[in-house]
């Protein structure tokens, strides 16, 4: 079982990891590899072996206890969201007005899906559309969907469409992601600030880099975590799947992303004190 296991996940690794040319010596990795029988503790060898190898955050072995996601069959992944984004309010943690020109928008701990996401996103944004300064908070954001990265920050953008990045994959091909019209934007003179941790991720760290590179929100907080691969989950086993990054983000603006270095605060400060900053900015 544990041969096969690791042979699958070299295979795997070898067909899809973004850089066709690292591929090779990132399966490499796990030749002779150790690992125990027990789920849970096997899934963290592996990643630790992979990470060891490629730096690369988004691949790893992770255990779901209650079986894996139905990612591959369409239909079961657009319940699982649709109910995810029911249980987390469509990634809106909270919103609330800190004062009567302020407000406060805490995404996490994803950003899920538009199609499940926006009544959420928009009914936060309604509630802020009078504010004069925005606090975005990521702090706890851990990864999120670009389309619906896209759509929040439309938002903050104004009617014309803005390109922000595009999603490279390994053979060359890539989708566009644009903000888009259909929402009902806050003025340009409202000032954001956005919050980070080092445990900010992914979609959160999208999101941060994006509006820093437009120039639209200054980022307050810490370094995040530094991955900037969209993945694609494969199944292992019934309670084991492997997330191989298949893409790279290239961001309209910088003409680069994230990968590796985390989005950089304008004012680093500890992720504990970044709303006090933020505000008193």
């Amino acid at each position: 079982m544990t041969d096969s296991l690791i042979d699958r996940i070299q295979t795997l690794v070898r067909d899809h990891y973004v850089f066709a040319d690292r591929g090779e010596s990132i399966a490499a990795a796990l030749n002779g590899i150790t690992l125990p029988a027990d789920e849970p503790a096997l899934a963290t060898a592996v990643t630790e072996a992979l990470l060891a190898a490629s730096a690369d955050k988004h691949l790893r072995v992770r255990h779901y206890p209650d079986g894996v996601p139905t990612d591959q069959d369409e239909a079961a992944a657009r319940a699982h969201w649709a109910a995810e984004m029911r249980r987390t309010s469509g990634g809106v943690a909270e919103v609330l007005r800190l004062d009567a020109a302020t407000g406060l928008l805490a995404l996490g701990p994803v950003i899920g899906p538009r199609e499940p996401a926006a009544p959420y996103l928009a009914a936060a944004f309604a509630l802020l559309a009078d504010v004069e300064r925005l606090v975005i908070d990521l702090r706890a954001c851990v990864g999120g969907v670009p389309e619906t990265v896209a759509y929040i920050v439309s938002h903050l953008t104004g009617p014309e469409p803005v390109h922000l990045q595009d999603v490279v994959r390994r053979d060359g091909t890539a989708d566009s992601y644009w903000t888009t019209s259909d929402v009902d934007a806050l003025p340009p003179t409202v000032e954001v600030a956005v919050l980070t941790s080092s445990a900010t991720f992914s979609g959160g760290e999208e999101l941060a880099y994006d509006l820093q590179a437009l120039g639209r929100a200054t980022v307050v907080g810490e370094v995040t975590g530094g991955g900037a691969h969209p993945r694609e989950a494969f199944d292992l086993s019934p309670t084991l799947q492997v997330h191989v990054p298949v893409a790279r983000s290239v961001n309209a603006v910088t003409g680069t992303n994230w990968e590796g270095k985390g989005v950089l605060p304008d004012h680093p400060c500890p992720a504990d004190q970044a709303l006090e900053v933020a505000l008193a900015g």
